[in-house]
């Protein structure tokens, strides 16, 4: 008679919030880990933000229409592969990272500072931590999955109780029963493995669980007996399965859904036995219902949502509204904001119903850590949820033990920190936490002299604490596909780390092919669209290409260097490239090795300075096809090089780990030299503030991409500032404004575009609005200031290069009065393409000054012109 039993859920209807409700203007991450990317505890959301190793943290529920406040937790130095909020302690969060280590953090109520730094760290251990999970009945117990090791911690002794073995494989999921005298492991092996820690750490039972090994994952019901678990079969179809451990043989009901890669997240609420299936990657939410009779597994609905899922997870029972009949709430985290979506039970009386709310676990754990392990069954008390009957307690875990409140006179108590300026999309406060990936062989006077951590949290509270850039709120737009060049065709993408990949001055673009013979496409950015589909005209260079750049005086001289260690300059006709050619205009060799970077001086007609794996710069006069300076003192492979802004320096990068400044016409030895990234992978190079300061881009000794400042005058002092973005392979090439002071840094391969505002004296670094596209790019270059549209208040244009297209992307500020000269945007820019010096006299000493020029529209009145209209009367 179990098949005619009705199911009180089988109504239960799904109410996709109004936007109002969304949790918006927040970027996630999408790197692959066995983790959920999401977890919510009855006060507070955490979820992996798009900046490796830092978490956005969100206030669950909003009091009446103010707006939730995101701020983010730079809490490791590498991917956040899983995190997990204790069922006791909402504001205990426990971390695990690709960094191998596990973490545990005490987070403050919302709008009160974040935690500079961990309160208990476990590990290292011997591979990245995949899984994360609190014990469901004891403070102070935690299980965590790396590699093939499962391990059960004392988390107050921060030392393991025990590690479970005989996994064959990566594991990929881990789940305690409800009175957690249970383990259970889903491992790549394609083994269901089911533990009592207790008595002995050999599975005590184990089956097969899906024929395929991919993306395993494991739920536990309410019940002792029985599992879920979520897989692929042999088919690589999506299943689903129901076991009880007493019968582990064979599953005691099995679902077979679709072919899809998306890997299944089962989030079961054990009380009452609702199931919904999240598919990474989809758009879709299914719900079921698991009971131990027929049918175990019986759909109640499906919802179909607005945004991709990127991650999902449940909100605990104790903070859903049940005088509504909300039975279920999941927060879906998409790539820009978080959705709550409801499930009701439709009822006419609103009032608590107890068929639908059977008593859950209280907030007050059953016992303490060494109790459990010595053999201890107690459980956890169950409350109601009624409201009239509902205990008001709360627990604080002595294993992070709360900071101090520190009173600041300047906020009012329980008001969000937070810039709340209409024009910007988000505000994201953040803490004064300093990140554990600050690197200590910059010497112990670094925090404090430059005041300046590497935490991203950090550097947003500094611009909250401190002065604040007018370009905080930069919006970056890819203009209309009208402007477009499409149809791009066998590119090479494979151009040394040293080279930006392409180059492009206010006419044309130069691209390198893949083709043999080091060819290079030369587009003409007036003719925007689609590129025919037959052979493009090219210049043959000869040899593959290393780096390429514009003559910034002449916008048809190009220069290419090439592996057999020869540059070679090509003139393109007037009228853009109509025909191969295969005859530069002149050869300049010298080199006896590879070519890397080429760079030409700002002020002086055809100087070009070009650095080699032969270790020299050298210093050549186009004019007369001739070197006439050589560096010297490198030791190691030239990662970058720079001129300064008045053309009488030159900086380099080196892999040695040192920064040199020459001033080439004094001498070949460097003038300065200074401590430079720690790590070999990659550096860049260039001056800012004016040329007093000098910005380096590297890697520290854990390969986190990080930003050097230093004083251009005193390299040896080492960097005023050290500031840590993000894990990622590609170099950050760094592209500085002078006009703003506004540097852009993205690498090749990367989404994200970075911007900050570069100060000469603390905080050094301000914040601005990142630029963030779907998918990769190739190259990102900035195209000269007179391209940039000054009646939109766009500051700055530059070009992205994609596999089969070149985009225009513009950064402009949101200002009300655009019919006004933003001339605080906009200063007198330096006429760069016209020449101050030639070749000659600057090599014989001369010095100049570029002239000036204003940016400002005919008609347009300049913005300072409206002051005296708004100062009140006297």
């Amino acid at each position: 008679m179990h098949r005619f039993k009705v199911s009180k859920f089988r109504h239960t209807e799904v109410r996709p919030p109004r936007r109002e409700a969304w949790i918006n203007g927040i970027r996630t991450g999408t790197s692959p880990s066995c983790g959920n990317h999401i977890k919510a505890s009855s006060s507070l959301i955490a979820f992996n933000s798009d900046r490796p190793g830092v978490l956005g943290i969100v206030p669950l529920d909003s009091p009446g229409e103010e707006k939730r406040h995101v701020t983010h937790l730079g809490c490791h130095s590498d991917l956040v592969t899983d995190l997990d909020f204790s069922p006791f302690d909402d504001f205990l969060l426990a971390t695990g990272s690709a960094d191998r280590t596990v973490k545990l953090w005490r987070l403050p109520a919302p709008g009160q500072a974040l935690p500079v730094g961990p309160g208990v760290v476990l590990g290292p251990q011997e591979l990245q931590v995949e899984v994360l999970k609190f014990h469901p009945a004891v403070d102070g117990v935690l299980v965590s999955a790396a590699g093939t090791a499962v391990t059960i911690w004392d988390v107050a002794r921060q030392q393991p109780f025990t590690e479970l073995v005989a996994h064959g494989d990566l594991v990929q999921s881990v789940a305690w029963s409800q009175d957690g005298a249970l383990v259970g492991t889903a491992c790549k092996d394609k083994q269901l493995r089911v533990f009592d820690p207790r008595t002995k750490p050999k599975a005590s039972q184990s089956t097969q669980a899906h024929e395929n090994g991919r993306d395993g994952r494991l739920a536990w019901t309410g019940a002792q007996e029985h599992l879920v678990s979520t897989g692929f079969n042999q088919m690589r179809e999506r299943e689903v399965k129901l076991w009880d451990i007493r019968l582990f043989s064979r599953a005691l009901a099995s679902l077979t859904l679709d072919v899809s890669p998306g890997s299944l997240m089962p989030l079961l609420d054990p009380d009452s036995g609702l199931l919904v299936l999240a598919g990474k990657g989809e758009s879709q939410l299914s719900c079921y219902e698991v009971a131990t009779q027929q049918p175990a597994l019986s759909p109640v609905n499906q919802c179909v949502l607005e945004n991709v899922l990127r991650g999902a997870a449940l909100v605990p029972r104790r903070a859903l509204a049940v005088t509504s009949c909300e039975v279920l709430r999941v927060l879906q985290l998409s790539d820009t904001a978080i959705l709550p979506i409801s499930y009701h039970v439709p009822r006419k009386a609103v009032e608590f119903h107890e068929d639908l709310f059977p008593d859950t676990a209280s907030c007050v754990p059953a016992c303490d850590s060494q109790a459990w392990w010595a053999g201890s069954c107690q459980q956890v008390q169950r409350v109601s949820l009624n409201p009239a009957r509902r205990p008001h307690t709360s627990f604080t875990s002595r294993l992070v033990p709360p900071a101090e409140p520190s009173a600041d006179p300047a906020q009012p108590a329980g008001t969000p920190v937070g810039d709340t300026d209409p024009s910007e999309g988000f505000s994201s406060p953040t803490s004064s936490l300093t990140s554990p990936s600050t690197p200590s062989s910059l010497g112990p006077s670094l925090s404090s002299t430059s005041g300046v951590g590497t935490s991203p949290s950090q550097r947003s509270l500094q611009s909250l604490l401190g002065p604040s850039s007018k370009f905080r709120h930069t919006q970056g737009t890819v203009l209309h596909r009208d402007n477009h060049i499409t149809n791009l065709k066998g590119l090479n993408l494979t151009t040394p780390g040293e080279s930006d990949g392409f180059c492009a001055n206010r006419l044309r673009v130069a691209v390198p092919l893949l083709s043999s013979g080091g060819q290079v496409a030369v587009l003409e950015l007036r003719n925007p669209g689609r590129l025919p589909d037959t052979a493009l005209p090219t210049l043959q260079n000869g040899a593959a290409v290393t780096d390429l750049a514009w003559d910034p005086f002449d916008p048809h001289h190009l220069a290419v260097a090439g592996e057999d260690a020869r540059i070679r300059l090509w003139r393109v006709p007037p009228e853009g490239l109509e025909e191969v050619l295969t005859t530069p205009e002149a050869t300049l060799s010298g080199h006896t090795e590879k070519i890397y970077s080429l760079c030409f001086h700002p002020l002086a007609a055809d100087v070009l300075a070009s650095s080699s794996y032969d270790l020299t710069v050298r210093i050549w006069d186009l004019q007369a096809t001739a070197e006439r300076l050589r560096l010297q003192g490198h030791r190691d492979q030239i990662f970058g090089l720079a001129w300064s802004p008045d053309g009488q320096r030159l900086a380099t990068i080196c892999k040695d780990g040192r920064v040199r400044v020459y001033e080439p016409r004094s001498g070949p030895e460097p003038l300065q030299e200074g401590p430079g990234p720690e790590g070999a992978r990659g550096a860049r190079v260039v001056w800012v503030c004016d040329g007093h300061c000098l910005l380096v881009s590297g890697f520290d000794s854990r390969s986190e991409r990080q930003l050097l400042l230093y004083a251009a005058e005193a390299l040896a002092a080492g960097p005023l500032a050290v500031l840590g973005l993000d894990v990622a392979p590609s170099t950050l090439l760094p592209i500085y404004d002078p006009d703003t002071g506004v540097v852009l840094l993205t690498g090749k391969g990367d989404t994200r575009v970075f911007l900050y505002e570069l100060l000469p004296e603390a905080p050094f670094f301000l914040e601005c609005n990142s630029f963030t596209s779907p998918d990769p790019h190739k190259g990102f270059i900035l195209l000269p200031k007179t391209e940039c549209d000054v009646r939109e208040v766009e500051f700055a244009r530059c070009l992205r290069l994609r596999q089969t297209s070149l985009e225009p992307v513009a950064f402009r500020l949101p200002r009300v009065r655009k019919e006004f000269f933003q001339d605080d945007v906009f200063p007198d820019t330096a006429v760069s393409w016209e020449p101050v010096l030639s070749a000659k006299a600057w090599l014989g000493g001369a010095n100049g000054q570029p002239r000036l020029l204003s940016l400002q529209p005919p008609g347009m009145i300049p913005g300072a012109m409206l002051m005296p209209v708004l100062v009140p009367p006297q």
